[in-house]
């Protein structure tokens, strides 16, 4: 009989939309160790402007659980909680901790954060917000900035612009 592993590793939690917060409580009141990062942005109203904390990855946090045991149930069991993310069905997918611990520090540095989906240069994308939504075209950079290129193959030319990593996806 193959012995159960019982040593705890982080595993990316899925969440219901706007539920990161709540989740989080909720697994911090039942003992579950629960990493939630998150960053603070000035939202914009009508009539005023609010320093906000929102969550640095939107719809899902981080547990430190161990799978075999009862808290992995407990987790899934939490209100708000959807899945816990796999790259098979019923494995679910380790995070590594020196990444949680790299995410820890970057996030505790009081800097500015921009999330940066993991495109390659040279991937197709489509802009999915902002001024430019809906325009198709190709990711490059220019020095440190992502740049979105529309080429005009006919003519041999294009044009590129900075967009917000955020603002596009693979398409």
């Amino acid at each position: 009989m193959e012995q159960q592993e019982s040593v705890k590793k982080w595993y990316a939690l899925r969440v219901r939309s706007k539920h990161e917060f709540v989740t989080h409580n909720e697994l911090c009141k039942k003992g579950i160790d629960s990493y939630l990062p998150a960053v603070r942005k000035m939202s914009q109203w009508k009539d005023r402007k609010k320093l906000i904390e929102i969550p640095l990855f939107s719809g899902y946090l981080f547990v430190n659980i161990n799978v075999n045991s009862d808290e992995y149930f407990n987790t899934l069991k939490s209100r708000g909680a959807v899945n816990i993310l796999s790259l098979e069905p019923g494995r679910p997918a380790q995070v590594p901790s020196d990444e949680i611990e790299s995410l820890r520090i970057i996030v505790n540095s009081g800097r500015e954060l921009d999330i940066y989906p993991n495109i390659k240069e040279g991937t197709a994308v489509l802009v999915k917000k902002g001024l430019f939504k809906g325009a198709k075209g190709i990711l490059t950079s220019k020095d440190d900035y992502s740049m979105f290129s529309v080429d005009i193959t006919l003519l041999g030319k294009g044009v590129s612009v900075k967009v917000l990593a955020d603002d596009i996806e693979t398409i």
